[in-house]
């Protein structure tokens, strides 16, 4: 009982907030590089991109799930593309689900970076992780259940391992990386649309374009769109720190 106790205890402490880390602008930049750093260059993008994959596939599966839709599975694979596959005799129902891949992890890192500066870090890398262990029952390859049980994986080191103190910062760092990851996947969505034609199955908005007939260019602007304003939103977060903000 006594470690049952113990247990519900640290459970509550990690959900419960603390004290939100003093940033300052010089640590406010050397976080602004490190999310770079994770995002931008070619080889850590190749790791730090599954991550990216992880989170648009759930937006797709979370929608499902919320818009009463079955979920079959989810496949992740190494070269940072994933499906997710439903079943719904609603089109409406189906392009909700659809829509919410990628402007999910700009979402996703809005939230995270809100949490870091705000006290919320180890709740978010909690709720994250048990996020990340209830996928699990819906991966259908080896490659997804890797990927997953390696996020989940890092979320128990940032809790165990990092000092609290700390665990914002690292929190803001990876909110700051999946909101330019989103940028990057949306160029990448675009270059297919004007460039690589022959790719076209594998993008949402066409997929969206299939179902309801709107076109493409139309669903890209309204990803770009949330992707803006989750952008939006953590600047007003960060012009707090910047020298000069609101």
């Amino acid at each position: 009982m006594n470690d049952y106790g113990n247990l519900l205890a640290q459970g509550a402490d990690l959900l419960s907030r603390t004290e939100p880390p003093a940033v300052s602008l010089i640590q406010l930049l050397m976080v602004v590089a490190a999310a770079a750093g994770l995002a931008v260059p070619r080889r850590s993008w190749r790791y730090f991109g599954l991550l990216a994959t992880v989170t648009h596939e759930l937006g797709h599966a979370f929608a499902a799930l919320t818009s009463g839709q079955r979920l079959s599975g989810i496949r992740l694979r190494l070269d940072h593309s994933g499906t997710t596959t439903t079943y719904s005799r609603s089109r409406i129902a189906a392009a909700w689900s659809c829509f919410w891949g990628y402007p999910v992890p700009a979402v996703a890192g809005a939230a995270l970076v809100w949490a870091g500066l705000n006290g919320w870090a180890p709740a978010a890398v909690a709720v994250s992780a048990l996020l990340l262990a209830a996928s699990l029952v819906f991966l259908r390859n080896l490659a997804g259940f890797l990927i997953t049980a390696g996020a989940i994986a890092t979320c128990a080191g940032l809790v165990t391992l990092v000092p609290a103190p700390f665990q914002g910062h690292i929190v803001v760092v990876l909110g700051l990386a999946l909101l330019v990851a989103a940028v990057r996947d949306l160029a990448k969505l675009v270059h297919v649309h004007l460039r690589r034609r022959d790719r076209l199955a594998t993008s949402d908005a066409y997929l969206l374009f299939r179902a309801t007939a709107i076109p493409s260019f139309i669903w890209i602007l309204l990803f770009s769109g949330v992707v803006a304003a989750a952008w939006l939103t953590v600047w007003q977060q960060v012009s707090l720190i910047v020298p000069g903000g609101t």
